[in-house]
């Protein structure tokens, strides 16, 4: 889907008995998108909630409190019926719930307080000393808690308030019974203890010893748990026995609610109530049908307009005649200048229409629809813009395989993919794992391209040589010296990436700014889009070739990386221009176009002028792509050479030792190639053991980084290059006013 589904903006007018019947018809179709009244006409005010509105929502918040505390989910339930006396049957599961709720609440405090006494008597029965002995003495203080036995001896023995002492131990506790001085203070241990890293225990006041104590105390823990699970039993007894009942009545309850509720939309007066909202076009005759069918010529039905589309300014709309309305728009127009309230029309013209912008309906194929997500994430499409998720469809997985390209990587983001798609509820998971199966597959596809599979390239040599004997793939991704051409490559790549990644979006909103006329569209998105290609064909081509980095030109040369031929774009001199200073220079054909493109964007925005070396700069960022398809790459080669350990032949290849040890290097090649690393697995069996940890761990490090570094940086580019130059977002999603059922029937 580009473009949004056309949408109308309808109006119901009508005499107020009619009102609910007209909100339940309306509700039953599930199709109109409701305006909000701003109280702006003469006359007219926000309705009230039908009656019977507070009372629906009391019951409905006691409904949803009780799943809430029986933590019942849809997914738990099978359909349910409602009886004539189900309100009864709700306050009987409430009252039995909130019992067994207020018993359960009472045994968690208590088994949180009994938890805590034995954890301040643990200590006490560990050091084996009756409680009665550690307190209630006036010659002695005693201190009970645990530190490092030898530190509080030593404070305690150079207290120059403590005469004697005696410590006793058990496990990490210390009980300290010493006597002061005459001239002490209050708390001679204390102050003795002061900079000493010390937990002191205060003495439970029982008269039992700490063992029968704790014992006591976990009689009494276990009694609570077995009672919170029996409460846990019932309550979970409760839920699968009411479920259905439970969330029939929700659904019920909330389509009362909202029902009840639509007049605060409405604006009303003390006998008529005007409805406005947006349907499809092309249901429209479906909405007429339904209220005559329910009420007749008793509400006036009216299309008040049709949406079409205007991505800056107002939104065009094409009028749709009845009545008299042209007279109504005079008088509305005029009020508006003056600052007067509108006046609703309700005797056969058109009303005023409520200033709301259509709601936008993304409705994407099923391959494209989970990178909806995406868009999202930014802000949903306008109705009067083009929806960009087909472009994400087609980019975004595409840049992530590229800068990822493994086939093992692909397998595991598929895997997981997948298993977000199909076993999570929610629509944000579950579409976030349609995108990251998309991104797998690319990544598989870039990764048969590379010959790469968890970053070695055995399937290179397997698949393109072995088995198909083509000598073009795979592509190296450069980390290897003798391969050093490819890592400036693919940077080239990244580069003409961006460049028509940003001609598509300059492309597409030049599409847009076509709703203004076809000048407008040229000079403003025109513009960007001849000094976009302008410069970078002048980048690319021979003139000043000695100032230019020789990648650019070598690249594509026959003898190149990617060999197809191209040694840079010719000069194609138009007049050579006598610079003070600099000499002679050649305004070439590329140049002149980035020219007439600057002054094109200076004669309809000039204030942009101050941006135009975006074009460069924003091509630039895509680098990104590379870098990130370099360093994804050289941490999966050095987890790899961990393990296998590799060596560099005498023509400058570097190989992984997986098939040989070490010494296989020294015989096979002498003296011409060098051993970089052993490699674990040849280091004995600790060192096969540690090796294989380091590489499952390593490649998992390397997997999550992926999305972290790949996955970020593509959706920047996205987000930040792409759709800056088209999009805008901030549109409303249709939502209908109505209810699809599911636990029971209309």
């Amino acid at each position: 889907m580009l473009r949004p589904e056309r949408m109308s903006k309808v109006s119901v007018a009508g005499s107020r008995g009619v009102m609910p019947t007209v909100i339940e018809a309306i509700y039953g179709l599930n199709l109109v998108h409701l305006s909000d009244y701003d109280g702006s006409w003469e006359g007219f005010d926000n309705g009230n909630p039908i009656e019977g509105a507070d009372n629906a929502s009391e019951k409905l918040v006691t409904v949803r409190a009780l799943e809430s505390t029986l933590d019942l989910s849809a997914d738990e339930a099978e359909p349910g019926t409602l009886e004539d006396d189900w309100e009864g049957r709700i306050e009987d599961i409430r009252n039995r719930v909130n019992e067994l709720d207020d018993t359960r609440s009472e045994a968690r405090e208590e088994l949180r307080q009994v938890e805590e006494k034995i954890g301040r008597v643990a200590p006490f029965a560990e050091l084996g000393i009756d409680l009665d002995l550690l307190s209630g003495y006036e010659s002695v203080d005693v201190v009970v808690g645990d530190g490092p036995r030898e530190q509080l001896e030593a404070a305690v023995a150079d207290s120059e308030e403590i005469r004697a002492f005696e410590l006793f131990t058990g496990g990490d506790i210390v009980a300290i019974v010493a006597a002061p001085t005459e001239d002490a203070g209050s708390t001679p241990i204390d102050d003795a203890l002061v900079g000493v890293e010390f937990t002191r225990h205060p003495v439970p006041e029982t008269e039992q010893t700490p063992g029968a104590y704790v014992e006591e105390l976990e009689e009494r823990k276990r009694e609570l748990e077995y009672e919170i699970e029996d409460i846990d039993a019932e309550l979970e007894e409760i839920k699968h026995r009411e479920a259905g009942f439970l969330l029939r009545v929700e659904e019920e309850l909330t389509v009362e609610v909202q029902r009840a509720e639509a007049p605060l939309q409405f604006a009303t007066t003390d006998r008529a109530f005007i409805a406005e909202g947006w349907i499809p076009s092309d249901e429209y005759e479906r909405l007429v049908a339904a209220l005559n069918d329910a009420v007749g010529d008793s509400v006036e039905i009216e299309e008040l307009e049709r949406a079409s589309y205007n991505r800056h300014g107002q939104i065009h709309t094409e009028d749709i005649q009845q009545g008299a309305p042209a007279a109504a728009d005079d008088e509305d127009d005029a009020a508006s200048e003056d600052g007067q309230q509108q006046k609703a029309v309700t005797d056969g013209g058109s009303t005023v229409t409520m200033d709301d912008q259509p709601p936008t309906v993304q409705n994407n194929p099923s391959g494209v629809k989970s990178f909806e997500v995406l868009v999202q994430a930014v802000n949903r499409p306008k109705y009067s813009e083009l929806d960009p998720t087909v472009f994400l469809f087609l980019t975004f997985p595409l840049f992530f395989g590229f800068m990822i390209g493994d086939v093992g990587y692909g397998i595991m983001y598929m895997a997981i993919g997948y298993y977000m798609y199909s076993q999570f509820d929610s629509p944000g998971v579950s579409s976030l794992g349609g995108v990251a199966m998309w991104a797998g597959a690319f990544t598989i596809v870039f990764g048969i391209i590379y010959g790469e599979i968890f970053g070695l390239h055995v399937l290179g040599e397997v698949l393109w040589h072995d088995t198909l004997g083509v000598d073009l793939f795979p592509f190296n991704k450069g980390l290897e010296p003798a391969a050093a051409d490819f890592a400036l490559g693919w940077m080239v790549i990244s580069v003409l990436a961006g460049i028509v990644h940003l001609n598509i979006g300059y492309i597409l909103d030049f599409v847009e700014h076509l709703s203004h006329g076809v000048k407008d569209a040229l000079f403003h998105s025109g513009s960007w889009i001849l000094m976009l290609n302008g410069i970078w064909i002048w980048i690319f081509s021979l003139q000043a070739e000695a100032s230019k980095p020789d990648f650019l030109f070598t690249t594509f040369a026959s003898d190149g990386p990617f060999p197809i031929g191209f040694t840079g774009f010719p000069e194609w001199g138009l007049v050579t221009i006598p610079l003070p200073l600099l000499g002679d220079f050649l305004l070439t054909a590329p140049l002149l176009v980035f020219l007439i493109g600057l002054v094109m964007l200076g004669v309809s925005e000039p204030i942009e002028l101050i941006e135009s070396l975006d074009v460069v700069v924003n091509v630039f960022s895509y680098t990104r792509m590379g870098a990130v398809l370099l360093a994804k790459a050289g941490m999966a080669f050095v987890v790899n050479l961990l393990f296998f350990g590799g060596y560099q032949d005498p023509d400058g290849a570097f190989h992984f030792l997986r098939n040989h040890d070490p010494s296989y290097v020294a015989e096979h090649y002498g003296e011409g190639a060098e051993v970089i690393f052993g490699g674990l697995m040849h280091s004995g069996t600790a060192g096969l053991l540690g090796g294989l940890v380091i590489l499952v761990v390593g490649h998992i490090v390397v997997l999550v980084l992926g999305v972290t570094s790949a996955g970020l940086q593509a959706v920047r580019l996205e987000y930040v290059e792409f759709f800056n130059k088209f999009y805008e977002g901030g549109g409303e999603n249709y939502e209908p006013f109505g209810h699809d059922r599911t636990y029971g029937e209309d």
